[in-house]
């Protein structure tokens, strides 16, 4: 980790600290020192890079990720009272034309240009054929925007306000990976999940009035133990639509907890005490595979540098959202779900009100 001091003159040089200055405020007296931040009064190209991939990180989600001012763009907004960064799905039809998204088309996102090249092919993630497999291509164009380039730390608080999306099926997230995967590849090194919610709202369970913290964790992916490090937090009136709220993710050596301001209060999402090695907590000792963590201590491997990742993902073909509840059109058993989805259009895009269905962030600060 770098000093404080020089991280803050990097985060300067990199434009990563709006002109502002005077929205600076230490989050509390024990931790005033800011290092880093954005006030998205430009949405910053040094500072962050758009991740290009249809590949829908594993859970097949029926968006694909591209660089477009429709998706990712900074503008005043008045309940915020400042400039705020936009990340908003749009169809992809509008792009492309509704045919080309049932046959005959190709959804090439290989580039050719350093700031345009594929950054995940995984999941044929580079390239999709309409119609291949029997699916239409991803119907939903979205925006994913990383800071591995650029800031990544470890240990501090970091201070997130933020306007949650409406919309059925949205599914946004801000969360954090490891910049150098030290433990070997996911989960191994650790996934910090700070914020992730769903935007359906009008009584769906756990829906826009609700939102998870998840810390991801194991030797393999099929040991990836999150449930023992996951919480929630619902409003007790209203939704995480209706206004901006201020998240709060306080990391140490000794414990990793999240927080969401309601009226003034910080409210507890979820705690993560580092109170004895991931592997024990894991209850893996008597596994013949080998302990990715041993000998570095009871935060390991949330004990490296993290780089921050925020998006709008919408749908997929995994338990984040419960084959049986609310209206869903699509089901997990079915290979054809995201046909299915895009279908019920008329059911679920009614519900994405112009950019009430976005992504809104006023501010990312980091402090040590």
């Amino acid at each position: 980790m770098l000093l404080a001091a020089s991280l803050l003159a990097l985060a300067v040089a990199q434009g990563g600290i709006g002109p502002d200055l005077s929205k600076h405020k230490p989050v509390d007296p024990t931790n005033p020192t800011q290092i880093w931040s954005d006030e998205f009064d430009i949405l910053n190209f040094t500072t962050w890079q758009h991740e290009l991939t249809a590949g829908g990180g594993g859970n097949w989600e029926f968006q694909y990720y591209t660089n477009n001012r429709s998706n990712s763009y900074v503008k005043f907004n008045t309940m915020a009272n400042s400039s705020v960064l936009y990340l908003k799905p749009t169809l992809t039809a509008d792009t492309f034309g509704e045919a080309n998204i049932h046959s005959g088309f190709t959804l090439d996102l290989w580039g050719s240009t350093p700031a345009g090249v594929c950054t995940g092919n995984q999941f044929y993630g580079c390239e999709r054929i309409a119609g291949g497999g029997g699916n239409i291509i991803n119907p939903i164009q979205s925006a994913r925007l990383r800071s591995s380039k650029s800031f990544r730390f470890k240990y501090g608080t970091m201070e997130v306000r933020m306007k949650l999306p409406r919309g059925d099926w949205l599914w946004p997230a801000f969360w954090l990976l490891p910049a150098q995967e030290a433990y070997g590849s996911w989960p191994a090194s650790g996934e910090i999940d700070f914020i992730e919610a769903r935007g359906n709202s009008n009584g769906y369970p756990k829906g826009l009035d609700t939102v998870g913290s998840t810390l991801h964790w194991g030797p393999f992916p099929q040991f990836d133990s999150w449930p023992k490090s996951h919480d929630i937090y619902t409003l007790p009136s209203s939704d995480f639509g209706a206004s901006f709220h201020i998240f709060k993710l306080v990391w140490t050596e000794t414990e990793l907890t999240t927080y969401v301001q309601v009226d003034g209060t910080d409210k507890q999402i979820m705690s993560v005490p580092f109170n004895q090695t991931f592997w024990d907590r894991g209850g893996w000792s008597g596994l013949s595979v080998n302990n990715p963590w041993v000998g570095r201590g009871n935060s390991a491997p949330f004990d490296q540098e993290f780089y921050i990742i925020m998006n709008v993902a919408v749908g997929g073909m995994n338990d984040y959202w419960p084959d049986g509840v609310g209206k869903k059109p699509w089901s997990m058993s079915d290979p054809h779900g995201v046909n299915s989805f895009y279908a019920a259009k008329e059911q679920w895009y009614p519900t994405w009100q112009g950019e009430d269905c976005a992504l809104q962030i006023d501010y990312i600060r980091v402090y040590q």
